[in-house]
């Protein structure tokens, strides 16, 4: 397993006469360090005696000609080797500086320190090799240009907002606090070059990639902690090369559509494995199973944060290839819940699926993503698809605001359901779901209160989502407005208090809904503010405020546009007519609003959500 473990300075690892570079492979992660550890790096060698160990490296040595040049692929320790390189850049720009100033001695080491930078032997050959993601590569090759350690190289796009120049920059600022007031500034930089050289790694080398990350993930004790997906795809890739050496390139571009699919939110990331498993925990655990217990989940009940590694480990290591595989083929599906659809086939499901996402039923992505993936050997077509995402939509509307069922049941809610329609065909599987999303939600009773009642204070999420849906309802292709729209990290359009909310209502209120009593005025506001009658959608609700009702009704902008209650949505249309804003309005609107919420989430046969 192990081919050597040896504890090297630094200036040994970067030795100017070893024809050595360290690769850092393209599966691996891109370079991740931030201020804190470029921060702890510096401090650790600055205040520390000469020697200070800085951790170890795990390197795959696959070399057979000893007299080519060494090419150890980095495994773990990429983020300390390209930082301390980058060190050493910034030092050799510090020493460069000086250059009138040294002695026949320090010039020795300014071109030493530009070998262990580049191998003395060949053309600006890179001693550290990062790998290509997110630029990491060549925002390097421009800083050791910058610095007049390579050829003239062009710095990329945008480079000066990345990492390894923000590392490098970061270092040419501690370097220059660090001899600020010195009287021998050069003094200074060649003592802290010669505690660099002196600090020590453990270099620890293997023969195989799955000799490496069978050590690396304990040995990562000063790095990025590893995320599961870090470790799931790391398992992957070492059990891919025992199996078919010589592939973990392309295995790491078939993990990389599949992450393509999902996009870069680590929560997603991990919401897909878990959802993964748990779609098709029953043929996953197949193999696992002995004959006398055929019903059993030896790999587990269902997939968790804590357990979500086991999992993963015992499946790659049953068939790497095949599951990998399988896995890219599901997340390629589940990007249509991530509104990451480029298939015009699937452009029915667009919609109800960004409306499940904006209702917050991600907990259902799992029952979709197996209907999805078998939707063949179900017999579902797309329209059926589309009504069980429109279904659960109404469910979750339902859910949302009722807490019917509780959230810790939902999970195991899809779970079973898949369990109960896996044998089905066509309709009986859009039946049985309704069936059993109807058997746990709330009734309509429950749900008819919750309407009625302070629904804004109940779950303003779902208040805005029944108003956006309503708004709507009577929208063409030629009047459609965009109420998901964002400007930064807001809505556009957001939620409009009618009779509004403040502590300090204002006198045109108080006279118009409570004839001048601000003691009523409080009260009504008490009991009607957060109803559905007093709330709209609009764009423009900073705009409105405290404003009197006819001029939140009358607003224009600059422009002479209508802004206010006239601004065109129907859901505005009793407003924009309206002289005054009373409680019996608030009430009557109410009651209207709720009946049309009613009928557009009900989930019995032949509903709209059927």
């Amino acid at each position: 397993m192990i081919k050597s473990v040896n504890n090297y300075p630094v200036s040994q690892l970067f030795d100017i006469e070893a024809s050595v570079v360290y690769a850092i492979p393209r599966y691996q992660r891109e370079y991740t360090w931030k201020m804190d550890q470029w921060e702890s790096l510096f401090d650790d060698i600055e205040e520390n005696d000469p020697g200070y160990f800085l951790g170890s490296i795990i390197c795959i040595n696959q070399t057979t000609d000893t007299l080519a040049v060494q090419r150890l692929e980095v495994v773990d320790g990429q983020q300390r080797l390209t930082t301390l390189s980058l060190l050493f850049a910034a030092l050799y720009q510090s020493l460069k500086r000086h250059e009138k100033e040294l002695d026949d001695d320090q010039r020795v080491e300014l071109i030493n320190l530009k070998r262990k930078l580049v191998l003395k032997k060949g053309d600006d050959q890179l001693r550290v090799i990062p790998q290509i993601q997110n630029n990491n590569q060549n925002d390097y090759r421009a800083v050791l240009s910058d610095v007049g350690v390579i050829s003239p190289f062009d710095t990329p796009a945008y480079a000066g907002n990345r990492k390894i120049f923000r590392a490098f920059r970061y270092f040419q600022g501690r370097i220059e606090e660090m001899v600020h007031g010195e009287n021998d500034r050069l003094a200074s930089i060649m003592a802290f070059l010669d505690k660099v050289s002196q600090a020590c790694l453990v270099k620890i080398e293997v023969a195989s990639h799955a000799d490496a990350y069978t050590l690396f993930e304990s040995l990562n004790n000063r790095g990025m902690p590893l995320t599961a997906i870090d470790l799931i795809k790391n398992k992957l890739l070492a059990r891919l090369e025992t199996t078919e050496p010589g592939k973990v390139d392309h295995y790491f571009d078939v993990w990389n559509k599949l992450l393509g699919y999902l996009g870069d939110d680590y929560s997603v990331q991990e919401r897909f494995f878990r959802h993964y498993y748990n779609a098709f925990k029953d043929p996953l655990n197949v193999p696992f199973r002995k004959d006398e217990d055929k019903k059993k989940d030896p790999l587990g009940p269902v997939a968790t944060r804590s357990n979500l590694i086991q999992i993963y480990e015992k499946l790659i290591n049953q068939d790497a290839k095949h599951h990998l595989q399988a896995i890219r083929s599901a997340g390629q599906l589940y990007a249509l819940m991530l509104a990451r659809n480029t298939d015009e086939a699937w452009a029915p499901l667009d919609k109800p699926l960004k409306d499940l996402d904006r209702i917050q039923g991600a907990p259902s992505y799992l029952l979709m993503l197996y209907l999805l993936v078998r939707r063949e050997a179900l017999g579902i077509d797309v329209a059926q698809l589309e009504d069980i995402a429109r279904l659960l939509v109404c469910f979750f509307v339902r859910r949302n605001l009722t807490d019917t069922p509780p959230t810790r049941d939902l999970t195991r809610l899809f779970m079973a359901t898949i369990d109960k329609v896996a044998e089905l065909s066509g309709a009986a599987v859009v039946k049985t779901i309704r069936d059993e999303l109807l058997a746990v939600s709330a009734s309509d009773e429950t749900f008819r209160s919750k309407l009625e009642g302070a629904i804004y204070e109940e779950n303003a999420g779902v208040t805005r989502f029944v108003l956006c849906a309503l708004a709507e309802q009577s929208m063409t292709k030629e009047t459609w407005v965009d109420l998901w729209k964002y400007e930064g990290k807001l809505f556009v359009w957001t939620i409009e208090h009618i009779f509004p909310q403040g502590d300090n209502i204002p006198a045109s209120w108080v006279t118009m809904i409570a004839g001048g009593d601000e003691k009523k005025a409080k009260a009504i506001q008490e009991t009607h503010v957060h109803k559905l009658g007093n709330l709209t959608i609009s764009g423009f609700n900073s705009a409105l405020g405290n404003k009197s009702f006819k001029e939140k009704r009358d607003r224009t902008d600059s422009k002479g546009r209508e802004v206010g209650y006239k601004n065109g949505l129907k859901l505005n249309a009793e407003l924009a007519t309206a002289e005054a804003w009373s409680v019996a309005q608030i009430d009557a609107r109410t009651t209207k609003l709720v009946g049309q919420v009613m009928g557009l989430f009900a989930m019995t046969e032949g509903q709209p959500c059927a």
